[in-house]
């Protein structure tokens, strides 16, 4: 854990070792999810995320000093999970294989659902809002140096300005259920978006050679 993720969390009261105090724990963990998700972070109390778990409120307060840790623990455990994934651009097929990459994330989106509640948390919250700038720039640097390879083996286009385009990636990825949903459809199409996002990085022939080599 960053010296970072020791100020966001704080310092918890009690750290279990057994494995009815981990149940217990784990309990309130998914309680909170569940209560933050249904009623919104702000409208949901220490008490009832007890009360939801099936344990005293004394009981919460042994393992967290109030729901922000809480809630920061449940980020921690599943930021990667809450981030856009990093496209693999030197790879047969990129449009396909990255596709396959949103298609995953965004079923991990919807089954934790914990990105609902970040908007309205990071409004109220500076240090999570800087701590999730930081990740997303360190997800654009990937993606970066991924673009880099790429025109490295001189599969881009060659006057792309490879910064602007990993931004206007990440962008794209983030919005992507956003993007579909103002297209009237009530699922995303994740081939048609990563069809966007790959005739920004490659030429149309380009592509077409990548696809052949991977039927090959």
């Amino acid at each position: 854990m960053s010296d970072r993720d020791d100020q966001l969390i704080g310092e918890f009261p009690f750290i279990p070792k057994q494995e009815r105090a981990q149940q217990k724990r784990n309990a309130l963990l998914e309680s909170g999810r569940t209560l933050f998700i249904s009623k919104g972070y702000e409208q949901t109390t220490a008490k009832e995320i007890a009360s939801y778990a099936g344990v005293a409120t004394g009981t919460f307060y042994r393992y967290f000093s109030d729901k922000r840790q809480l809630l920061m623990s449940l980020l921690e455990d599943k930021l990667d999970e809450l981030l856009p994934p990093e496209p693999t651009w030197v790879s047969r097929d990129p449009e396909t294989l990255l596709a396959s990459l949103l298609q995953a994330h965004y079923q991990r989106l919807n089954e934790l659902e914990l990105h609902r509640v970040l908007p309205e948390l990071m409004l109220k919250d500076p240090e999570l809002a800087e701590f999730l700038r930081e990740a997303r720039s360190k997800i654009h640097a990937r993606i970066l140096f991924g673009l880099q390879q790429a025109k490295d083996k001189r599969l881009t286009w060659g006057d792309l300005d490879l910064n602007s385009v990993s931004w206007a990636i990440l962008v794209v990825v983030e919005n992507s259920q956003w993007i579909q949903d103002q297209n009237g459809s009530c699922t995303t199409d994740f081939h048609e978006i990563a069809k966007v996002i790959c005739r920004m990085v490659f030429p149309p022939e380009t592509l077409e050679q990548l696809r052949q080599l991977a039927d090959d």
